[in-house]
């Protein structure tokens, strides 16, 4: 096997390759790490990007020495830290015993290792064996202080990706308090950037927005306490005229739950610096003697080729390297969840009409959603009390498990451990669970406050009450949900002085409750939820093969959702369900077709009371669930092609490859309909342009070269929101 990183000892220069890539540091004078290049794969390096020398006003030269043309305020950095006279935006910030925040980073040292190190505590991503990765492990130290900063670089041997993280120890005596610390930093020169990143709100999740990178700070955070509706802790750099198939792209996904923050500068010399890692908002953690602090990771990927090429390599690596559920590559069933067929309003009598006839539709599926615990028979109450209502189920739920399971189906299970009522036995025995600052009344959210899963022992009571519903092993699959953000930050078992880090210990204790349960129950499928997209992250894929995209189901309001989505996150992720018309959220009267087709992009399943369903829509189930069935290998797993976007356009337009290239789904959407329509055409990509492809509907042969490069007229029908949907055969 060629060696992934090489080291010129004579040059200094640190390069990390592979077909794709290379990524090229240097330690410059003063012992500064350097950032040189990342890009397309170069064979060699001959040094003509050594940074070069100029004096530049008002920057600060190296400690003691003459040479006016050498500043860290200019230079190209890998990690830079306050107070080392770099005036831009700083990696470390680190309060010392004596009140400074002076730091002065320094190269000392590096190994290089076969494969790549787990980050313990935290998700990360990972390899089958070590030939598929190397890890650069630089370490740098303040040069007048006991910091010392491990800096992880992973590359994957076929995947234009790096993988980076921090380390930070304290080697001396005293303790210093990090009041930030990010997971990487990288700087550019000569590159007029624009920034493509993933706002949004509840219910109207993961929008695309560019702009462009003008002089100044440019910040994309969330303090939450979670990843957040309002910001996906994602940011992408790519040029002016970059597009899904044209142009160069980076980007960077943060590995991480909580609170983030991207922040993006261009200095007075048209130099880009862009920053990553837990957000230093109330954050402040004691680093003591001895001590160490691992960040979360950041995932690098690079595209030659527009967006679709960088979407795809994070859709690989999330998919292969960081998701480890056993349901990874198996298809995922099609469900039915009683949320907006019942709401609170159920019981056991009422229930199994509605799984009759989801076995009766082919729906694989039921899932039980909020209302089955405590005595909840509205949202304000009995959070934390994860005991079987016994009104609702008077044999018990397992009886009602039995019952679905002897229809063929599997039966799902909605939770929300990290929350707690005050209106329940939970609160009752344990009051100091309720995170809350001493002394102040806490602040509801849809009638509900927030466990303290910093503590140990609250993460222990929610994991044994979980435990003995799902020790039955009963339950195939449980969708865990949070419905409101994080306040009143206060952990009642650290001191005043540590108070700064409640919201990472959160997020770790978050971590360590989903551990337990992947682990107890390795057999059981989880999908995360947040008020639908809240926390659709790479950390949760980690624990959660699946997450609801958006409590929004509206098919028109889900090609933008999931569009963007899709920039980062495989589709396989992505669960969206097929709702009533007009939809409850906004009162939109979409084709039932049409719902479907959007909801086939991801994970199907239905959000709808079968049982009140006219027999036309039962029939158009039927025959939904039967075409999935057989398009849904392609669908969540193969090769993803975003064609046309319903945010520039009126149509939206999505395409699924199959790795060996003989079966494509294509599916277009129109939104609004015209008196006059133009004639518009759909081209497809990425198949075998040798091969004859048959479409399974009308028969028709067409070559893959014909597919491409003449493409296929769009339908031109009367009435808004209209779909299609195309599936493709190779058949020589």
């Amino acid at each position: 096997m060629n060696q992934l990183i090489n080291f010129d000892k004579k040059n200094k220069v640190f390069h990390l390759h592979n077909d794709q890539i290379s990524y090229l540091l240097e330690i410059e004078d003063g012992n500064t790490l350097a950032h040189l290049y990342f890009g397309k794969r170069i064979k060699n390096y001959h040094g003509e990007l050594h940074y070069p020398r100029l004096d530049r006003g008002f920057s600060g030269n190296l400690p003691g020495s003459l040479d006016r043309t050498f500043s860290k305020d200019s230079l190209l950095q890998e990690y830079s830290s306050a107070g080392e006279m770099d005036f831009r935006t700083p990696a470390i910030i680190a309060r010392q015993k004596d009140g400074s925040n002076a730091t002065f980073l320094t190269y000392e040292d590096y190994q290089i290792i076969q494969g790549k190190p787990d980050l313990e505590g935290l998700p990360h991503s990972w390899v089958k064996d070590k030939d598929e990765a190397e890890t650069l492990i630089i370490t740098l130290k303040d040069e007048y202080g006991d910091l010392k900063f491990d800096l992880l670089y992973t590359i994957y041997r076929d995947r234009p990706v790096i993988v980076r993280s921090v380390k930070v120890r304290n080697t001396g005596k005293d303790t210093i308090k990090l009041e930030k610390v990010a997971s990487m930093q990288m700087d550019f020169v000569d590159r007029n950037f624009d920034t493509i990143t993933l706002p949004g709100a509840h219910a109207n999740e993961r929008h695309m927005q560019r702009n462009h990178v003008n002089q100044g700070i440019h910040v994309y955070s969330s303090i939450r306490g979670t990843s957040s509706h309002q910001m996906n802790p994602f940011v992408a750099l790519v040029d002016k005229d970059t597009n899904e198939f044209v142009g160069d792209a980076y980007g960077f996904a943060f590995v991480y739950s909580g609170n983030h923050k991207f922040e993006i500068e261009k200095d007075p010399y048209a130099q880009t610096r862009i920053v990553v890692g837990i957000n230093d908002y109330n954050f402040n953690w004691k680093l003591k003697s001895a001590d160490s602090f691992q960040t979360p990771e950041v995932i690098m990927a690079y595209s030659d080729r527009g967006l679709n090429k960088m979407s795809q390599a994070f859709h690989s690596l999330i998919h292969d390297r960081i998701i480890r559920s056993k349901y990874k590559d198996q298809v995922r069933p099609i469900l039915v969840n009683n949320w907006e067929a019942t709401y609170f309003d159920f019981d056991e009598d009422k229930l199994k009409p509605i799984v009759d006839d989801a076995k009766r539709l082919g729906i694989e599926m039921f899932v039980l959603d909020d209302g089955w615990f405590g005595h909840r028979d509205d949202d304000n109450s009995s959070l934390g009390d994860w005991a079987v209502f016994k009104k609702k189920f008077p044999h018990g739920l397992d009886n009602f498990a039995d019952y679905v399971h002897e229809q063929g189906l599997k039966f799902g299970l909605w939770f929300e451990p990290e929350m707690i009522s005050i209106d329940s036995d939970l609160y009752k025995a344990h009051p100091d669970y309720l995170m809350s600052v001493p002394g102040r009344k806490p602040s509801p959210a849809r009638n509900q406050y927030v466990l303290d899963l910093g503590r140990e022992e609250v993460r222990n009571n929610i994991f044994d009450q979980m435990k003995a519903i799902l020790d039955s092993g009963k339950i195939d699959y449980i969708k865990w949900d949070m419905n409101r953000h994080l306040s009143d930050i206060y952990e009642a078992d650290l001191p005043a002085s540590r108070q700064g880090e409640v919201y990472h210990r959160y997020v770790l204790g978050l971590y360590d409750l989903l551990e337990k349960i992947v682990d107890r129950y390795p057999d059981l499928l989880i999908e995360g939820c947040s008020g639908g997209g809240g926390r659709f992250d790479a950390g949760m894929a980690y624990y959660n093969p699946q997450i609801w995209a958006s409590d929004n189901s509206d098919a028109i309001d889900r090609l933008k959702i999931q569009y963007g989505t899709s920039l980062v996150y495989p589709q396989s992720m992505m669960t969206s369900h097929v709702s009533v018309s007009p939809n409850e959220q906004n009162g939109r009267i979409t084709p039932f077709n049409t719902r479907g087709v959007v909801a086939m992009w991801g994970d199907l399943g239905y959000e709808l009371d079968l049982t009140k369903m006219s027999e036309e829509d039962r029939k158009l189930v039927a025959e939904q669930v039967e075409e999935y069935k057989k398009i849904r290998k392609v669908t969540q797993y193969g090769r993803f092609y975003r064609l046309k976007s319903a945010q520039t356009s009126n149509q939206c337009a999505w395409e699924t490859v199959s790795h060996d290239q003989t079966e494509v789904v294509l599916s277009t959407v129109k939104v609004m309909a015209s008196a006059q329509p133009y004639f518009t055409k759909t081209k497809l990509v990425g198949l075998d342009p040798d091969r004859r492809y048959e479409d399974q509907a009308s028969h028709k042969v067409y070559g893959g070269d014909e597919l491409m490069n003449l493409g296929i007229y769009d339908p031109v029908e009367h009435g808004d929101f209209m779909a299609y949907m195309y599936h493709f055969k190779a058949i020589d």
